[in-house]
C-alpha cells in the first residue's frame, strides 16, 4: 500500500526506543515509518512527509564515527524534533556544541523545569518531571535556538528555533515515565507539522479491504492460519475482500493450548464462513518428536514436518496466485530492508518454502503494530478471546515440557495452563500482565497425597510485565492468587504434586523456559 497523505518519518539512530517513538506517534492517530539514519534529504521530500523525528542512540555526536543524518534535510522546511541523541546530533551539525559530562550525568526520573511559551511546551506544566538517559550534554545551542527546558544538571533540556520548527529535547517524551511525554508530542505533531490525527484503524481496515480487492481481482489466495492474531486478523482482511477465493489451511500440530483448535475451527469456519481446511496432523508431529529432548531439535522437526503438510495441502488446491502472512511492522524494521525479498518465515513454523511458485506474497498488516492489529481485529469482529490471545511459541507446547513430547504430558500441561488462564482472567489479570503461561518440567518430586506418598510431576507457573518483551520483570502476582493456582492444579490434574513460580526476571532468564 502508498505512503499515507500525512506521514511522520523516525529516523533511527540506534536507540532502544524507536519502535517505542513510532508506536507514541500512532497512537495520537498520526500515521509513521521508520527508515535508516542515513536516508537522503531528496527521498524524505519525495515521500512527502509531514515531519521528522530523530532517536535517541548510545554514539556520541561529536564522534566523526558517530551515525550523521543528511545535513541537507535540514534544508526542507520540514520540522525536526531530535530526542536525546537526536537532539545533541542537531546541535552539532548545525553549529552548536556537544560535550561530555564527567560528573552529574543524568539516569532516571529528572525534575525539569519548562518554558510553556515554547510551542512545543504549549498548555504544559512550568515543572515536571522526566525520564533522562544520557551521558552527553549541548553546551551551546546553535544559532536562531533558544533553550526552552533545563534540570538540576542539564542546561540545555530543550532547545528550539520557533522560526525553522526544529525542536531538541534532551530526555525521553516516548516513555511513560515523562509525565507529560504525549503532550509534547502531540505539540509537534498538530502544532508544528500540521497533522489532523487522521490515522483511524477504522478507515485503515476499510481502505486495506478496498486495495487488497484491486490487488487480487478474481485471483486464489492461501493463508497458513495458526489461529495467532497476525494471522488471524490477515486472513479476515483477505477474506472480507475477495470471500472464498482465500483458503486458509489451518495445521492442528496437536501443540496447542486446551481447545484452542476447536476454537479456531468454530469462530472462522461458523462466525466468518470462511474457505478453512483444518489439518488433524497429532499424531504425525507426536511421532516424529518421541524421545526428542532437545529443544532445538523439536523446534527443527516441528518446522520442518509442517512445511511438508502445508506442501500436501496446498498441492491439492491447485494453482494458487497468492500467499497471504501475517507479517507485522516490527518484523519489517527488525529486517533491517523495509522490503520483503522472499517469502519470511512464518511465525508459527520454521518457514514456508521459497519455491511453492506464488505471483506474490499479500502481507496487510505490515504497517502495524501488534497493539493495532488487535485494534484491527476488534474492529472486524473477531472475538475478544482470540484477539487478545497470549503469545504462543511456534513450537506450541512441546518446548513449555522438558524433555520428550507424549500425548500424557501434552494433556498434563493442557489441564494445568487452562486452570492458570481461567484463574488469571477471573482476578483480572489477564490483561495486565503481558505474558503467563504453565511448564511442565522434567522434575519428579515426592509428595504426600491422602494417606500414600507420590512421586509425580511439577508444573512450574510463569508470568511476566514488560512493554518490549526484551527485558521483562517477574509478574507479583498476589499470594492468594497463587495458592488457589497450586491448589487447583493439584486437586485437579492427574499425577502432579507440586507447582512452583518462576521468580527470574529477564534478563538473566528468556521469557520462555527453552
Amino acid at each position: 500500500m502508498e505512503i499515507k497523505n500525512e506521514s511522520i518519518v523516525v529516523l533511527d539512530f540506534g536507540g532502544q526506543y524507536t519502535q517505542l517513538i513510532a508506536r507514541r506517534v500512532r497512537e495520537c492517530n498520526v500515521y509513521c515509518e521508520i527508515k535508516p539514519y542515513n536516508i537522503s534529504a531528496a527521498e524524505i521530500k519525495e515521500k512527502g512527509y509531514m515531519g521528522i523525528i530523530f532517536t535517541g542512540g548510545p554514539n556520541s555526536a561529536y564522534d566523526d564515527n558517530g551515525p550523521k543524518c543528511d545535513p541537507d534535510l535540514f534544508k526542507l522546511g520540514i520540522p525536526v524534533l531530535g530526542i536525546c541523541y537526536g537532539a545533541q546530533l542537531m546541535a552539532e551539525t548545525l553549529g552548536g556544541k556537544v560535550i561530555g559530562i564527567q560528573d552529574n550525568r543524568e539516569y532516571g526520573k529528572t525534575e525539569v523545569e519548562f518554558n510553556t511559551s515554547s510551542l512545543l511546551f504549549h498548555s504544559a506544566k512550568e515543572n515536571n518531571v522526566c525520564w533522562m538517559s544520557h551521558t552527553d550534554r549541548i553546551e551551546e545551542v546553535p544559532h536562531g535556538f533558544k533553550i526552552t527546558a533545563i534540570s538540576k544538571d542539564c542546561p540545555v533540556a530543550a532547545m528550539e528555533d520557533n522560526k525553522r520548527n526544529f525542536f531538541g529535547v534532551q530526555f525521553h517524551p516516548e516513555v511513560q515515565h515523562t509525565v507529560e511525554g504525549t503532550l509534547y508530542l502531540k505539540n509537534f505533531l498538530y502544532n508544528a507539522c500540521g497533522c489532523n490525527a487522521e490515522w483511524k484503524m477504522d478507515s485503515f481496515v476499510n481502505d486495506t479491504i478496498d486495495y487488497l480487492k484491486e490487488k487480487i481481482g478474481n485471483k486464489k489466495v492461501l493463508c497458513a492460519l495458526s489461529g495467532g492474531v497476525d494471522s488471524s486478523v490477515a486472513a479476515l482482511l483477505v477474506h472480507k475482500a475477495v470471500g472464498k477465493q482465500l483458503t486458509c489451511i489451518f495445521v492442528d500440530h496437536g501443540l496447542l493450548r486446551k481447545d484452542e483448535g476447536d476454537q479456531v475451527e468454530t469462530v472462522f469456519r461458523q462466525q466468518f464462513d470462511m474457505n478453512l481446511i483444518r489439518v488433524d496432523a497429532k499424531d504425525r508431529f507426536l511421532s516424529k518428536l518421541a524421545g526428542v529432548s532437545d529443544p532445538e531439535r523439536k523446534r527443527k522437526i516441528i518446522g520442518e514436518e509442517f512445511i511438508r503438510v502445508f506442501e500436501e495441502e496446498s498441492q491439492k488446491l491447485g494453482k494458487i496466485d497468492f500467499l497471504c502472512q501475517g507479517t507485522i511492522y516490527p518484523d519489517v524494521v527488525e529486517s533491517g530492508a523495509g522490503q520483503s525479498a522472499v517469502i519470511k518465515s512464518h511465525h508459527n513454523v520454521g518457514g514456508l518454502p521459497d519455491d511453492v511458485g506464488f505471483e506474490g506474497i499479500i502481507e496487510p498488516l505490515r504497517d502495524l503494530f501488534k497493539d493495532e492489529v488487535r485494534k484491527a481485529g476488534l474492529e472486524l469482529g473477531i472475538p475478544e478471546f482470540l484477539v487478545f490471545r497470549q503469545p504462543f511459541p511456534g513450537p506450541g507446547l512441546a518446548i513449555r515440557i522438558m524433555g520428550d513430547v507424549s500425548e500424557d504430558k501434552l494433556d498434563i500441561l493442557k489441564d494445568a495452563d487452562a486452570i492458570l488462564r481461567e484463574e488469571f482472567a477471573a482476578n483480572g489479570l489477564d490483561r495486565s500482565v503481558n505474558q503467563y503461561f504453565a511448564v511442565l518440567t522434567g522434575i519428579k518430586s515426592v509428595g504426600v497425597m491422602g494417606d500414600g506418598r507420590t512421586y509425580d510431576y511439577t508444573i512450574a507457573l510463569r508470568a511476566v510485565t514488560t512493554s518490549d518483551f526484551m527485558t521483562a520483570d517477574w509478574a507479583k502476582i498476589p499470594f492468594d492468587v497463587l495458592e488457589k493456582l497450586s491448589n487447583r492444579i493439584i486437586n485437579e490434574v492427574k499425577n502432579v504434586n507440586r507447582v512452583v513460580y518462576d521468580i527470574t526476571s529477564k534478563p538473566p532468564a528468556t521469557i520462555e523456559w527453552e
